[in-house]
């Protein structure tokens, strides 16, 4: 098989990518929840209705973490859902505003996407660092020019969710649009996320010549003395 085509088919990003696709749909979970209950306890009339939509998105999110803890991911990684339910809970409790409660996340956002453009910026590329850490090969694609490239273009497109999501959510949030928030908390999440699972590889892709191997195969760009040096300096 031509290289090539060997490129065509070596396209890990998306498998790897799925499984943050799936946390995605699990974090909208105690937030349809909180909007659920609260809306069905003022209907009703119920006391605290702030309080019985966050204990109900506490208990789901606290469910999610530990399926997820279980199924086998680290237990700090499981339960970063409940604590962002939990702070969102007590900053709505704390100000007596439901719509507080996207708070935490609309911060969350702002600074996942500060976050994203600094790597950029900097030639640390986050969506380089996921997608090597998942294949085992945590450096190697630091010594690869083109795939620096790559996963610098492709890591716009994650920037790019956060900034749609804050300036969809922030307005919102300042008119106090409760379910909207929570409706558009939904759609902005799952759906961006696949839109960069599936967009991610072609623009990594476009910044690799024709004969690289592709991300399982970084390309080592160094001196062949300076490799030597660092192979030497490695244990084992």
């Amino acid at each position: 098989m031509d290289v090539v085509r060997l490129r065509r088919r070596d396209d890990p990003l998306l498998e790897i990518l799925a499984g943050t696709g799936r946390r995605m749909a699990d974090a909208v979970l105690p937030t349809a929840v909180f909007v659920v209950v609260w809306l069905v306890a003022r209907a009703a009339s119920w006391p605290e209705p702030i309080l019985l939509g966050g204990l109900a998105s506490v208990v789901v999110a606290g469910v999610v973490a530990v399926v997820r803890w279980r199924a086998g991911e680290r237990p700090g990684a499981a339960a970063v859902g409940l604590l962002i339910a939990v702070a969102a809970t007590l900053v709505a409790l704390y100000t007596g505003r439901a719509e507080d409660f996207f708070l935490p996340r609309i911060i969350a956002n702002a600074g996942s996407l500060a976050a994203w453009l600094v790597s950029i910026a900097i030639r640390w590329p986050l969506l380089g660092l996921v997608v090597s850490a998942a294949l085992g090969k945590p450096r190697s694609w630091r010594y690869d020019p083109d795939l620096v490239r790559g996963y610098s273009r492709a890591s716009w497109l994650w920037a790019a969710q956060y900034l749609v999501r804050i300036v969809v959510l922030l307005p919102l949030w300042f008119a106090d649009e409760v379910v909207a928030l929570g409706i558009a908390q939904v759609v902005l999440t799952w759906p961006l996320v696949i839109l960069c699972a599936l967009g991610s590889w072609p623009l990594v892709r476009s910044a690799l010549p024709p004969e690289h191997p592709g991300p399982r195969h970084p390309v080592d760009a160094r001196p062949v003395e300076e490799r030597a040096a660092d192979e030497a300096e490695t244990p084992g």
